[in-house]
């Protein structure tokens, strides 16, 4: 009562002056107003919320948002809505000057007099102050609940506030930032959400009826919200607001009682928010949503603290472009789930990378990506939200076999030995490496061959990678030193998560005999980047999740462009390419593959491919990674929850029938590209001294591709000095 007098009074005197004084002491008072504007009202920041799309920049991956709101130009409202709402909240909005003295007047006598709804005296203009004031990110929490007190000091700033913006901003301009901040209820700010909220559409598409019932809620939209509060109370506001029109000349009254009369239809669209809330049906997108949220959090880009780039990706009204190929998505998924179902203890986690860009176009694993409660004993499946394709938090990865070889091989070669560096590759070789028990020959570490008929004898690079010849391998290893195929692999992105694996490359890589025999745990993103890295012809490239990131103001962000550096010498990387022909059934430029572990690839593919299989002891694991001069996908089955469980060499088909159909669908409608043979230098002389073994003939031309015995594999990972 006392506010409410001390402004009426305040309000009669203003109003009693002459019309020229009061125009010269509003306009004097206004600019010195805007002297002391704060920066929210010059330049709003308010939070919007961000929009995640795939590579195609039409289809929606999800939102995030603290607030629901997104901006949109007044030429993308329906003029009904701009009618709406002036009709509802300020009939003389195109005539004061900021400040209604005296529709305030006016709402005090009524108010003062009750009897009725209380009424309001705020003009649009002052409305929009107040909103900005009060969620204005940059201000304090006293600051912004002071924008919303009852006290006449509060009303006057608000009042003068109101004066400078109109002496600075057109009628429209005002409008426009009044519809994007204004609370539509039901967690809608800005007719841009509230129209998808209630109603599943823009707000360029408003009918007359749904532009009404929007206008009425924002003078209590938790009251009056058709979803959330009371339908009646909101009808009868919208038949208020349909009046109010028709008296302002915005409608005609048959307009009116035409829009009145229709039936409330809802079309309730509940806005996704962050990554457990990906668009219905593709809840495997969650695993790379995932990803580029932990991505966006290194970025400095978006703050100097991941508390305030978390911010920003809820707050700042990003428009993010990423690398996400649906189209690759869903054959990976398809693929993933075809070998293990959701709820199979193993599973098959797939990553797809771009060679010369980095750029994650697919990751994809038999789990739903929910925080949805598991049946009992089923920790992780078939729901979680763990990465299991990209790695981090609490899961270090998995062994890759003999997919290691290729940093060995890529070692080798940048040592100078070329491809036909030649080796008799016995069934069981002795190293210098110290071991007892299984796998020991004479108190020296002895690995062996898987299938010593068809894997024995003497190898080059190209055969030996192609029938993936351990004994040759870690001969090879030896002679490069392992320390060096440890290095090769962390140049190319191997990262190694697990505590072992990474006490190992730090304080002994020399003696990490096994290290070629993938004996480490990676992820089939970093494997897939890895090789990616050989088929860009020795550029590596950080993994990227984005192709572009729009700010609110539509300027773009420098994140968007990949991080590429020379890593490799060219002809090095088109020589391991070469050998890396052999597995997948096709032949290198040289003509020396006799035999692969992979040979279906090359019909699945149908182009140019290369690729290798990878098989831990006793099968615990397989892996395939393939690569064309496009794409580079990594796929290894395993139990990510039980490293003792064996997926067995039965699925090492599937694995690799499942990669290369990825492939496919990556390389489909671009034009094939071959690759670039390696120098005569770095080939080498490929002479072989000996007959080759030939296989038996009920040998299978996709072979068995293992690593070294458990107990030793154990005793090499926890050995120090």
């Amino acid at each position: 009562m006392l506010l409410a007098g001390a402004l009426a009074g305040l309000v009669l005197a203003v109003a009693a002056l002459p019309g020229g004084l009061l125009g010269g002491q509003v306009a004097k008072a206004a600019l010195g107003a805007y002297a002391e504007l704060p920066d929210a009202l010059r330049t709003p920041a308010q939070p919007q919320r961000s929009y995640l799309y795939a590579n195609d920049g039409k289809t929606l991956i999800t939102t995030f948002y603290d607030v629901n709101r997104t901006d949109v130009p007044l030429a993308e409202i329906a003029p009904v809505m701009r009618q709406a709402i002036v009709a509802a909240e300020d009939r003389r909005f195109y005539s004061h000057g900021g400040a209604d003295l005296r529709g305030i007047a006016r709402a005090l006598v009524a108010n003062l007099r009750g009897g009725g709804t209380e009424q309001g005296g705020s003009t649009l203009t002052m409305q929009y102050v107040r909103n900005v004031l009060k969620t204005d990110p940059t201000r304090t929490a006293e600051e912004r609940q002071a924008a919303t007190e009852q006290t006449v000091g509060r009303k006057i700033q608000e009042i003068r506030y109101a004066g400078a913006l109109e002496k600075t901003l057109s009628k429209d301009e005002i409008l426009n930032r009044y519809l994007n901040i204004a609370y539509f209820g039901s967690g809608a700010y800005g007719v841009a959400a509230a129209s998808q909220r209630y109603f599943g559409k823009a707000p360029g598409d408003l009918t007359l009826g749904e532009a009404a019932l929007l206008a009425g809620l924002v003078q209590s939209p938790d009251e009056y919200s058709p979803i959330d509060g009371d339908k009646a109370r909101a009808l009868e506001r919208r038949a208020y607001v349909l009046d109010a029109m028709a008296g302002t000349g915005a409608i005609t009254a048959a307009q009116a009682a035409s829009a009145k009369a229709e039936k409330l239809t809802l079309h309730p669209t509940a806005q996704p928010n962050g990554c457990t809330a990906v668009a219905q049906g593709h809840d495997d997108w969650g695993f790379f949503c995932d990803y580029l949220r932990q991505w966006w959090l290194t970025q400095p880009a978006f703050g100097n603290t991941v508390k305030e780039r978390e911010q920003a990706l809820r707050r700042g009204g990003y428009t993010v472009v990423t690398s996400l190929d649906p189209k690759v998505q869903q054959t990976a998924q398809q693929q993933a789930t075809a070998v293990y179902g959701y709820d199979n203890k193993r599973a098959l986690p797939i990553a797809a990378v771009e060679p010369g860009t980095g750029r994650v176009l697919a990751m994809a694993v038999n789990r739903h990506y929910s925080l949805d409660e598991n049946p009992a004993g089923q920790a992780n499946r078939p729901n979680t939200v763990n990465p299991l394709i990209s790695g981090g938090d609490s899961v270090d990865g998995y062994q890759a076999g003999s997919t290691f070889k290729m940093f060995t091989m890529l070692a080798a070669l940048e040592a100078g030995k070329p491809l036909s560096t030649g080796f008799d590759a016995p069934a069981k070789l002795p190293t210098r490496y110290a071991a007892e028990g299984e796998g020991a020959c004479d108190g020296k570490w002895c690995p062996a061959n898987a299938n010593p008929q068809w894997m024995d004898g003497y190898r080059m690079m190209w055969d030996g990678f192609g029938r993936s010849v351990n004994t040759y391998f870690v001969w090879l290893a030896e002679q490069v030193g392992p320390a060096k195929a440890v290095e090769m692999a962390q140049r190319l992105g191997i990262t190694f998560r697990a505590d072992s694996d990474a006490a190992f490359a730090r304080d002994d890589a020399e003696n990490w005999g096994a290290f070629t025999l993938g004996v480490a745990a990676t992820t089939p993103l970093d494997l897939a980047n890895a090789y990616a890295t050989v088929a860009a012809e020795g550029t590596y490239c950080t993994p990227l999740p984005v192709v572009s990131v729009t700010a609110a103001n539509g300027e773009k962000v420098a994140v968007g462009q990949p991080s590429c550096k020379k890593v490799l010498d060219t002809d090095v990387a088109r020589a391991a390419t070469d050998a890396a022909r052999c597995p997948v059934g096709q032949q290198s430029a040289y003509g020396q593959c006799n035999g692969g572990t992979a040979t279906s690839v090359d019909r699945i593919v149908g182009r140019p491919v290369a690729g290798k299989t990878g098989s831990s002891e006793q099968n615990a694991t397989e892996t395939f990674v393939g690569f064309t001069p496009q794409v580079a996908v990594a796929g290894i089955a395993a139990n990510p929850d039980d490293s003792t469980d064996l997926v067995g060499a039965a699925v090492q088909a599937k694995v690799i029938d499942a990669v290369a159909r990825v492939m496919k669908t990556a390389v489909s409608g671009q034009p094939v590209k071959d690759f670039t043979a390696p120098s005569r230098e770095l080939a080498g002389d490929p002479q072989r001294p000996k007959p080759q073994p030939t296989p038996r003939p009920d040998q299978p031309r996709q072979q068995q591709d293992r690593g070294i015995p458990s107990d030793l594999l154990r005793w090499l990972q926890n050995r120090r000095g």
